[in-house]
């Protein structure tokens, strides 16, 4: 099948090199790290611990301190079977934690997919809109169009209520690939620039295992679209399905999926333990680069 091309998006971009992130432009020289809050009351990966504004910013702080790039901030638990609530009450979660952070000299990510909230965490500070809807809400890329925000766009088949029931692909890499192609092209019609788009192929979101480790082992190809990727693969079922472990025994198995990712081009990894995940890269980086100084 032959692509329609729109224009701005040629079929073999160039890379992006770096991101324009709201107040920051992020050099992707290396693999960023993404520190996860997460201010919600049922949360699979940290069991509610973050439902207070005062809790959610000391964490936010630990993981600053620990060498996050960026800290994502989620209101609505997106987990297998989670029931969705309102804007209004996701915007009341969020908003106090972004106005808090606003000045703690780290890009803000918003990890949202209601164009109401979208618009509330712009007005208070916001650097990236994470969407796991890829912004097919009506009016969404209407919210964000004229910001200066980042857009991480992520597959998901179905929705969080019923999207682990029964997936189901003909070939699932070149689908989700597809799905983001597609997208890049929606948001390069509206105007908005290349270099503001990260792309996540949503592991984890409508995938059985298979699903995710093909996309995990494929995630190069998602290069060819030119766009930095994200992946989050931290703590996530797929990990305890291969260990055993349950959601506080998975940090061995999510640094190994984090760095298989990594080696495959993944440029931000978003992560619940920060500290951990940045030793493992250095030492990865460090392996890595030592060839190239040796010249071999």
């Amino acid at each position: 099948m032959t692509l329609r091309q729109t224009p701005g998006v040629s079929a073999h971009p160039r890379p992006v090199r770096r991101l324009a992130c709201g107040r920051y432009t992020l050099a992707l020289d290396r693999p960023l790290i993404m520190g996860v809050i997460n201010v919600t009351p049922d949360s699979f990966s940290d069991g509610g611990h973050l439902t207070t504004v005062e809790a959610a910013i000391a964490h936010a702080h630990r993981l600053a301190e620990e060498g996050a790039d960026l800290l994502d901030i989620g209101g609505e638990s997106t987990r297998p079977g989670a029931a969705p609530i309102t804007p209004a009450q996701e915007i009341a979660r969020v908003v106090p934690v972004l106005d808090a952070l606003r000045d703690c000299g780290l890009p803000l990510s918003l990890d949202t997919r209601h164009p109401e909230t979208m618009r509330a965490g712009l007005a208070h500070g916001a650097d990236m809109i994470n969407d796991i809807g890829a912004l097919r809400a009506p009016g969404a890329i209407e919210t964000v169009r004229d910001s200066a925000c980042a857009l991480c766009l992520m597959h998901m088949q179905g929705d969080p209520a019923t999207m682990q029931q029964a997936p189901a692909y003909r070939e699932v890499v070149s689908e989700v690939e597809e799905f983001l192609r597609r997208r890049v092209e929606v948001l390069a019609s509206a105007g908005i620039a290349r270099e503001r788009i990260v792309l996540d192929p949503g592991i984890g979101f409508g995938k059985t295992l298979r699903h995710n480790l093909l996309l995990i082992e494929a995630l190069d190809e998602l290069a060819a679209l030119g766009q930095p990727t994200l992946i989050g693969v931290s703590r996530k079922s797929m990990i305890g399905q291969l260990t055993g472990r349950p959601v506080d025994g998975r940090l061995a198995g999510s640094l190994a999926a984090m760095l298989a990712a990594v080696a495959r081009g993944a440029a931000i990894v978003r992560v619940h333990d920060v500290a951990e995940s940045r030793d493992a890269l250095r030492v990865w980086k460090a392996i890595e680069e030592a060839g190239e100084r040796d010249g071999t």
